[in-house]
């Protein structure tokens, strides 16, 4: 797991192509401005998820991981706590191979994300976004799913 703002975005650019075309989305969208739901860069391979919700009790959110892809997760705008922990023996509760994601039950540390921070998950890091601060925050955030 890598948790960073946007002005070090260029430090993780050489991990792969991929990462770098996303943080190139990042960075050339007008992101205030669009609109939620997915967003093509690059077919199955790069592409953007822009979510907007109300943050929410951490018993209320689910953890994940996914197999297929890399998130990088930016917050446009609000903050959020996301619990983070890496695989190891977490009960598994569901698997869906479709939709590239595994639920689990387990704990977490609680990492604030706030406007201009970004994430970046790999498949052997649990996340489990959403989760409300010391209050209800309204957050806007682009997931770019990128394709191992």
């Amino acid at each position: 797991m890598i948790l960073d703002t946007l002005d070090n975005y260029y430090l993780y650019q050489s991990i792969n192509e991929r990462i770098a075309k996303g943080f190139s989305f990042i960075q050339n969208t007008d992101l205030d401005a669009i609109l939620e739901g997915k967003h093509d860069i690059k077919g199955d391979t790069i592409f953007a998820l822009v979510q907007e919700y109300q943050t929410k009790p951490l018993a209320e959110c689910k953890l994940e991981s996914h197999k297929k892809y890399i998130d990088i997760q930016y917050v446009i705008r609000g903050e959020e706590f996301m619990g983070v922990t890496t695989k190891n023996n977490q009960k598994v509760l569901e698997v869906n191979e479709e939709k590239d994601y595994t639920f689990y039950e387990g704990t977490t540390s609680l990492v604030r994300v706030s406007k201009g921070m970004f994430t970046i998950f790999f498949p052997d890091d649990l996340h489990q976004p959403c989760v409300q601060t010391e209050s209800v925050s309204e957050v806007k955030k682009v997931v770019i799913k990128v394709l191992i």
